[in-house]
């Protein structure tokens, strides 16, 4: 199984990477990379500084037929691709965040109702879009997690990848379950 990391300039990108190698063939590509040249079983769009910088991402979630997940940016880049609204965050800057699992799906199988992780909302999704659902929400962010409908299209707002994150590894675990479906 392969899993490209798409790499955002986010300073958290490599740590994505090493979450997962270990457990799969994992690469990590540069934004601009073409589609036609994506050829793996998942996607992970990692974070990173701005909107402007998230290359051809859009173009990977409307063209490719694999599991996606989004973390920070690359969540924000799902939203605004499929209709949904980011904003600057009420609270910005990295913190730990409780998170509140509303729905135990996909990516949040066997995770726990409330946990801690390591976040940044120095911008967020605040309208979710259409056909998809919020699985996960914190008291600073009514959008920490969301799911399509019928798509193997996830993303969190937090790192799971960041040590400070609780139950991160098994996000990762259930991601890559299911890009083995």
């Amino acid at each position: 199984m392969k899993i490209l990391v798409v790499n955002n300039y986010g300073q958290f990108n490599h740590l994505i990477y090493r979450s997962i190698k270990d457990r799969v063939e994992a690469r990590m590509i540069s934004n601009e990379t073409p589609v036609e040249d994506i050829v793996a079983d998942g996607l992970i769009l990692g974070g990173g500084p701005s909107m402007d910088r998230s290359g051809r991402c859009s173009e990977y979630l409307r063209t490719l037929d694999i599991p996606v997940l989004g973390i920070c940016l690359g969540l924000q880049i799902m939203a605004v691709t499929f209709g949904g609204k980011v904003e600057p965050g009420k609270v910005g800057g990295y913190a730990s965040v409780e998170i509140e699992v509303l729905e135990e799906d996909g990516i949040l199988r066997g995770v726990p109702h409330r946990f801690m992780a390591w976040a940044s909302h120095a911008d967020q999704v605040t309208i979710c879009p259409p056909e998809f659902r919020v699985i996960a929400r914190s008291s600073i962010c009514d959008i920490e997690a969301i799911c399509h409908e019928s798509r193997p299209l996830y993303g969190v707002q937090w790192h799971p990848e960041v040590a400070h994150t609780e139950y991160g590894e098994e996000v990762f675990d259930n991601f890559l379950e299911i890009c083995r479906r």
